[in-house]
């Protein structure tokens, strides 16, 4: 058989089940997320040498690119569906999650990889900073819905603001981890020089440039179009381009990406807020997005099946049930105890913190920077953590939003 008329016929019929897979979800109240990574394994088991090898060792670069592609792709499609203007009182849950919430995950990862797991200092500070940032890509079923939709809540609005920006305020901690193993290792490097521009910088940039593109683009777009009938555009395709433009410039000045995406598309999304075109923006990258998912869950579950949890002990999957039912749900609650949101919109905050493609490419970037000690032990770790949350929140997400939604708070669009 030839192989790669073999890869043509899975991806079609695979991306072909993409346009049915949101509505099946809300029918069934069950993740789509989950079909493709059985099917995954099913397939891979059945042909596993007439597919691309899913393992990250083997094909680092194409893991690497793939998690980058969706996860920027998803940043801009979160950012453009988030009706609520910024400012630091209306955005007080989610800066309370990324900051606070954020920080008490990758202490308590840090610690038991450190201590329960035996992991190194500088292993066990990267597995609490890749597993520290909720996930864009996966938790679309406990995001808000598109632009100007009506039925939003709190707790949604909470999860989405902090998927956005958690990807791009946790890299300084990956950039940690390897300056650590650096030091460890006898290696010149500065905890100051990490402050100043992994920190400060990095992050100060990113969020200037991301403004700067957004404004940019918003006149372009609403305001010289209308001068101009030439440049007058309705294309979906615009959000895609200004993703890979605000993102490559981005990084080309060494600052971080994902923060500049997100920034961005905020700035583009109240850029004449009431405008059909909105739509046409997200609904662009949200199929993009699904279908660049299917594609990696499918390879999720080929590793699954290939072997990438076979360094998995008792110790990893205590670890994982910890991290996912104790240390994200208590640090969500005590972020959030002064808000004034009720219970179950905290409980489902907490609860909900889905780990996706965001830790795979923190881990296959990090491993690409430096080389540290356990790396299959780590990709076992947070592999399990992934599928877990796959598997638990994708059974029970949508039911439960639903019913949170049924007694929703009226969020303020202004």
């Amino acid at each position: 058989m030839d192989q790669y008329l073999i890869i043509l016929v899975i991806l079609g019929i695979a991306i072909f089940s993409v346009a049915w897979m949101p509505g099946i979800t809300k029918k069934t109240g069950v993740s789509y997320s989950i079909f493709y990574v059985v099917v995954g394994v099913l397939i891979y088991t059945a042909l596993p040498d007439f597919l691309p090898n899913p393992m990250p060792e083997k094909n680092p670069d194409w893991i690497l690119h793939l998690t980058e592609l969706i996860v920027i792709i998803s940043l801009m499609g979160t950012g453009i569906k988030i009706d609520r203007k910024f400012s630091f009182k209306r955005w007080s849950s989610p800066l309370k999650l990324v900051s606070l919430t954020m920080f008490l995950c990758i202490i308590a990862a840090s610690a038991l990889g450190y201590y329960f797991l035996g992991l190194s200092l500088a292993s066990a500070v990267l597995l609490g900073a890749v597993l520290a940032p909720t996930d864009p890509v996966l938790a679309s079923d406990v995001q808000v819905g598109p632009p100007n939709d009506d039925m939003k809540s709190e707790a949604k609005f909470s999860l989405t603001a902090e998927a956005g920006l958690n990807d791009g305020v946790a890299f300084p901690f990956t950039w940690l981890a390897i300056l650590i193993g650096l030091v460890l290792g006898g290696k010149q490097g500065s905890f100051f020089e990490w402050f100043a521009i992994d920190v400060i910088y990095k992050i100060t940039a990113g969020i200037i440039l991301g403004f700067l593109c957004g404004k940019g683009l918003g006149i372009l777009l609403f305001k010289v179009s209308k001068k101009y009938e030439a440049l007058n555009t309705r294309d979906g395709l615009v959000a895609l381009a200004a993703t890979l433009f605000v993102y490559g410039i981005t990084e080309i000045i060494h600052a971080y990406g994902f923060i500049a995406v997100f920034i961005c598309a905020i700035t583009l999304r109240h850029f004449e807020k009431d405008s059909r075109y909105h739509d046409k923006l997200h609904s662009f990258t949200d199929q993009i997005e699904r279908l660049l998912l299917c594609l990696l869950l499918l390879m999720f579950g080929g590793a699954i099946a290939l072997g990438i949890l076979d360094p998995i002990t008792w110790e990893m999957v205590a670890f994982t049930f910890i991290f996912l039912f104790m240390v994200r749900p208590l640090s969500g609650w005590l972020a959030l105890s002064s808000s004034k949101m009720k219970t179950k919109e905290k409980i489902a905050v907490g609860f909900f913190g889905i780990r996706g493609m965001g830790s795979i490419y923190y881990l296959a970037f990090a491993f690409g920077e430096f080389n540290f000690p356990y790396q299959e032990k780590l990709w076992a770790i947070v592999s399990l953590t992934i599928l877990f949350s796959i598997v638990i929140h994708g059974l029970t997400a949508t039911s439960f939003m639903k019913h949170l939604t049924e007694d929703v708070s009226g969020l303020d669009k202004k």
